[in-house]
């Protein structure tokens, strides 16, 4: 009995409820709906929160209110991880509070919405390369602010992840070996890139190892006469490693390369 009657006025408290919020809803005091949107917001109830500050969005607009309100809703769809709709709040508060008392939010606020935004490595990267952008433009902007070092990590990490798609590309080129041309020569041209694009990536040993794997499998391949060259090549580049990873996990392969490279140059 005693759950039947507290599942009674649950229900009961839920339909008063949904009344309440109806008859808002149908009030044309902007005021009233202003102040329980940001009741809702801080109840963190975002959807009726959202409802009510779109409703009045046109009655405030211009005002200091206004300000506060794209401010919400941009905060309100962060929490509900529509990062989209987020994004486009804090770039419509910027164009118009480039001055604004949240300008700093809204700015690192893009750029974090592009990184969340960003996706499997291999896919396409132009959130994650947008993202780059913003996060740079926020720490040119705002060099002195807080979330510098914040930005920092984001931006090491999305630089990463760039360069790991790099070394996909790179692995693919070796893979695809003499198909249909020189794919090794492409697998060197591409880690090389990524090296100088990207000199401080953790995925360096990899693509360090990948060009020296490259031009070993060139040498093999050559023409007689070009034997000689791009062996002195493979062990150029095989010391370029060693001396950079003197006990790198690629050390032991760098080792055979040489050796094998070194036996093929005419005395």
């Amino acid at each position: 009995m005693k759950k039947y009657i507290l599942t009674i006025l649950i229900s009961l408290l839920v339909l008063t409820s949904c009344s309440e919020y109806q008859n808002l809803l149908k009030s044309t005091d902007p005021e009233l709906k202003y102040d329980k949107a940001v009741d809702f917001f801080m109840a963190e109830k975002y959807d009726k929160a959202m409802t009510l500050f779109n409703d009045v969005s046109s009655y405030y607009r211009n005002t200091d209110r206004s300000e506060l309100i794209i401010n919400y809703l941009a905060k309100a769809n962060m929490a509900k991880k529509d990062y989209l709709s987020a994004g486009e709040y804090y770039k419509t508060y910027v164009k118009s509070y480039p001055s604004g008392r949240f300008i700093q939010e809204a700015r690192f606020g893009i750029a974090y919405c592009y990184y969340l935004d960003s996706p499997d490595v291999r896919l396409d990267q132009a959130a994650t390369v947008q993202a780059i952008n913003a996060f740079q433009e926020f720490i040119d902007l705002y060099p002195t602010s807080d979330k510098v070092g914040e930005a920092n990590k984001y931006l090491t990490e999305l630089n990463d992840k760039l360069a790991h798609k790099e070394l996909i590309n790179a692995d693919l080129y070796y893979n695809l070996g003499t198909y249909l041309g020189n794919n090794y020569l492409s697998a060197v041209v591409t880690a090389d890139n990524a090296l100088k694009k990207y000199p401080g990536t953790k995925h360096r040993e990899d693509l360090m190892i990948v060009i020296l794997e490259s031009k070993y499998q060139q040498a093999l391949y050559s023409e007689d006469m070009l034997k000689t060259d791009r062996y002195q090549a493979t062990i150029d580049e095989a010391y370029t490693y060693k001396n950079e990873y003197p006990e790198g996990k690629h050390s032991k392969r760098a080792d055979e390369i040489l050796k094998i490279s070194e036996r093929n140059i005419p005395k």
